[in-house]
């Protein structure tokens, strides 16, 4: 399962994956985010992101 993109739902404090993978692919930087490093997500929009940093720009731009 290596270089496989990942599909999966954000939940409030987990996820469910719903086609196998190693990697799902950040939101706003598009950098690969590996499964086991995974912490950020949107559990409304559906969208994982690689760090805070990345977070903070999509709550930025949400607000606006």
């Amino acid at each position: 399962m290596q270089n496989k993109l990942a599909k999966l739902k954000y939940l409030p404090n987990n996820f469910e994956i719903l086609e196998n993978g190693d990697h799902v692919i950040c939101a706003i930087s598009g950098k690969k985010i590996l499964i086991e490093n995974l912490t950020y997500w949107n559990v409304d929009e559906q969208e994982p992101y690689f760090s805070y940093v990345e977070a903070s720009i999509k709550q930025k731009q949400k607000n606006k």
